[in-house]
């Protein structure tokens, strides 16, 4: 019987989510609780990578997380943006959320339509003669990096913030008849926080192929996988396994 469920991605912004939903039909408890959180790096750590920002005349960025830390570390490294500095986004949104930062009509920014790199690197292809800087996580591929070189624009990638386990505390409770992961590092967390975690009854649901696979390294029984060509999304998956479960 599932009745109260951790779903490890922050809640909502939408009372109209899907979740809610599944929540009023099914009379169950959704608690959204994150198992890794973001954090920026420090300035010592981002020092050790020998990377001179104001050596680039562009920035890309990929996430509004992204915008955030590299301006949260320039401040903290006293490293002042020239005014004529230039910023490619990946989406239209990305773009607009500069404007937390600075002054988004003095300034030159371009954006893809697409929300993938493959999409903004034509735009950046006309402005060949910038020095690129990308700020990431370090979680990524080289595959940013591939296409940049592929077309022969200068750049330089820098990681700016990370992934951690955002750990439970000792007076948390952790009663769930299920628990869903978004990604190989909710798994590590997991683990990181319950080294002595046994399954039992709990049953696991994941998104995405990289998530299950980790469920299953990790020696777990995974009971729910989405998406699947009956149910693409998490919460079309979830509403039919809490059905047949608690039927």
């Amino acid at each position: 019987m599932i009745k109260k469920i951790l779903i490890s991605q922050p809640k909502p912004s939408s009372e109209k989510s899907p979740y809610y939903e599944i929540a009023a039909k099914y009379g169950v408890e959704l608690v959204f609780r994150p198992f890794i959180k973001v954090e920026c790096l420090s300035p010592k750590d981002f020092r050790q990578q020998k990377i001179s920002i104001l050596d680039h005349t562009a920035i890309v960025f990929t996430s509004r997380h992204a915008i955030d830390f590299f301006f949260q570390l320039c401040r903290e490294m006293r490293v002042v943006i020239p005014e004529d500095m230039k910023y490619f986004c990946v989406t239209e949104a990305i773009a607009l959320y500069i404007q937390k930062y600075v002054q988004y009509r003095k300034r030159k920014v371009f954006y893809g339509a697409t929300g993938k790199m493959d999409d903004l690197v034509p735009t950046m292809v006309k402005h060949k003669t910038e020095k690129y800087f990308v700020p990431l996580s370090d979680v990524h591929n080289d595959e940013i990096r591939d296409l940049l070189d592929a077309k022969k624009l200068q750049h330089t990638e820098g990681v700016m913030y990370r992934t951690v386990s955002n750990d439970f505390t000792e007076d948390e409770p952790f009663d769930y008849d299920m628990l869903i992961f978004f990604s190989p590092s909710g798994i590590q967390s997991l683990l990181k926080n319950f080294p002595d975690f046994s399954q039992k009854d709990i049953a696991i649901g994941c998104f995405g192929s990289a998530t299950a696979k980790a469920v299953k390294d990790a020696g777990l029984r995974l009971d729910m996988e989405a998406p699947s060509p009956q149910y693409p999304s998490i919460t079309a998956a979830l509403s039919d396994f809490i059905a047949k479960s608690n039927g």
